[in-house]
């Protein structure tokens, strides 16, 4: 996990109410990667390139066949392994789920994150991240409701508890250059409160971005453009990184529930950045060997350099909630 000395939580709101938990952690439709790139082989990392980010509802581990995560692991760690990428924004994992794919990842990885409830409980909205390439330097967590640094807490009328994890990482082969990283997954059941959200993640944006550059991922539930939501994020002054992308691959709708693919259809998993974030590549990931898929979403990717290369900027030292009232952080982390 990472070093307490180090990486800058925030604390308060009677911590030992509940721990969060930060531990070590395709036929895919980008351009073919070099052979080094493949399976179970280590991408070299080259200075200054690009960021690979991943958006990846994993779909919640459970025990009913045929997709039971015993099933599904086996192609999420050949997926992951594939690919690579520095940093993975994930929705639905549950604990133990989260910890069989830092295992499978391997000693390169890790990952910061607390269950929606409160500590191992329930969902997870992890930020997994490849040590060799970013280093954590402050993380925490908040809530989408009134009450955002209430832990659990739910007043929007949503079908189940929904909260945003943030990190702001300094990239090691960058210059050292500061970003930050909000990942999150609206509600499937109300607009209203999705909309809430977007409001309360786009205020919070908005104050991160005046210091660096800021990168969001997340499985929004709604269908990018054509809705409030998605206008909400724009309007924080995001660009979607699918619309900027200089290349990107084939669009298909991310949610297909273990079904047939659907070429153009919604696509409600959403990497989105400041524009101060060159985009170079987007993409769906289509990988299933077999036909069998790693999660009932597709992962959604995009190749990025934050900021100008270069020119790293300083941050404020300020997290999200800082403009709500400094000192109200979220739950600390705990070894398991």
């Amino acid at each position: 996990m990472p070093n307490p000395s180090r990486v800058t939580r925030r604390l308060g709101l009677k911590t030992a109410l509940a721990a969060s938990v930060a531990l070590p952690l395709s036929s895919t439709a980008l351009p073919p990667e070099p052979a080094s790139a493949r399976e179970g082989q280590e991408r070299p990392e080259r200075q200054g390139g690009p960021l690979e980010v991943m958006s990846f509802n994993l779909r919640f581990a459970g025990t009913a066949e045929p997709h039971s995560w015993a099933a599904r692991r086996p192609v999420m760690r050949r997926l992951l392994r594939r690919e690579q990428p520095h940093v993975i924004g994930t929705q639905e994992g549950l604990h133990q789920q989260l910890r069989d794919i830092e295992a499978d990842l391997g000693p390169s990885y890790d990952w910061i994150g607390t269950g929606r409830a409160g500590g191992s409980r329930d969902e997870f909205m992890a930020v997994l991240y490849d040590t060799r390439r970013l280093a954590p330097l402050e993380y925490d967590h908040f809530w989408l409701s009134d009450t955002p640094y209430l832990i659990a807490s739910n007043t929007w009328s949503n079908a189940h508890i929904r909260m945003v994890t943030w990190v702001r990482f300094r990239d090691l082969r960058a210059g050292d250059r500061e970003f930050y990283v909000l990942n999150t997954h609206l509600d499937n059941a109300s607009q209203y409160a999705r909309e809430r959200a977007a409001a309360l993640v786009a205020e919070r944006v908005t104050g991160l971005a005046r210091s660096l550059p800021v990168i969001v991922t997340g499985d929004f539930n709604v269908a990018a453009h054509g809705n409030p939501v998605y206008d909400t994020m724009l309007g924080a002054g995001l660009v979607d990184t699918w619309d900027a992308a200089a290349e990107r691959g084939e669009a298909y709708g991310t949610f297909h529930g273990y079904g047939p693919l659907v070429p153009g259809g919604a696509r409600i998993d959403w990497v989105l950045a400041t524009p101060d974030v060159t985009v170079h590549r987007a993409a769906v990931n289509t990988y299933a060997p077999g036909g069998r898929f790693p999660s009932d979403h597709l992962p959604v990717q995009a190749s990025l350099t934050p900021g100008q290369p270069g020119q790293p900027r300083s941050g404020t030292g300020e997290g999200p909630h800082d403009r709500a009232g400094r000192g109200r952080g979220g739950p600390g982390p705990v070894r398991p």
